[in-house]
This record gives structure tokens, C-alpha cells and sequence, in this order.
């Protein structure tokens, strides 16, 4: 019964990481591409 508990917490743990870590590295670049084109369109500070 513990294997089953430790087999779904493993599965549990690598969705939600594999879903943040996909979060992170797509957000990260779009996020500064955003920053780039206001600072070329708006002349606004990057940070």
C-alpha cells in the first residue's frame, strides 16, 4: 500500500514540476521580448 501512496506523490510531484518548469521557461523570454519592444516602441525603462 505505501508503494502505491509513494508511486502517486512521485507522479503528483513531476506534473506539477514539469508544469511550472514549463511555465517558467516560456514566460521568461516573452516577458523580455515584451520589455525589448517597449523600450524600442515607448522609450520606456526596462526595469
Amino acid at each position: 500500500m505505501s508503494n502505491i501512496a509513494t508511486y502517486l506523490f512521485i507522479i503528483f510531484m513531476v506534473i506539477f514540476g514539469g508544469l511550472s518548469t514549463i511555465y517558467v521557461v516560456l514566460s521568461l523570454p516573452v516577458v523580455i521580448v515584451y520589455k525589448i519592444y517597449r523600450k524600442i516602441k515607448f522609450g520606456e525603462k526596462i526595469m
